[in-house]
């Protein structure tokens, strides 16, 4: 089964977590947490910048691992590094994405997750 390495950005401001609809492919519709492929010779925290920058029009600042998650979805694994974050500037423009929504602890599950962010939401209770 092919591996799909990612990294996903944790924003969270004021108490609030910022989640993505994807606008696109096989899982269109469902909420994550915004971010992309590692591409080959860049570390994790930098293919997160650079899909933040592209995605979201937004610079942000890679802070803490908050969770490792392997994923096996029906067409390939998933291995996905979800890194805590904050924004440095830009506006959160989405150039990819359906919607997206800020999310308080409380209300962190009235969106449908991805099967593999779901598990991060789980470990984000913990944290917030």
């Amino acid at each position: 089964m092919k591996t799909v390495c990612v990294a996903a950005a944790v924003i969270i401001e004021d108490g609030k977590i910022f989640a993505t609809q994807r606008g696109y492919g096989a899982y269109k519709d469902g909420w994550e947490f915004p971010g992309g492929k590692i591409e080959e010779g860049e570390t994790a925290e930098q293919a997160l910048v650079r899909e933040i920058r592209e995605e979201l029009d937004t610079e942000i600042e890679v802070g803490k691992l908050l969770a490792g998650v392997e994923y096996d979805y029906p067409e390939f694994h998933l291995s996905m590094q979800c890194f805590l974050c904050r924004i440095k500037s830009g506006s959160l423009t989405l150039r990819e994405h359906e919607a997206a929504r800020w999310l308080t602890g409380e209300n962190l599950d009235s969106v449908e997750w991805l099967p593999a962010d779901k598990a991060v939401t789980e470990k984000l209770k913990e944290y917030i």
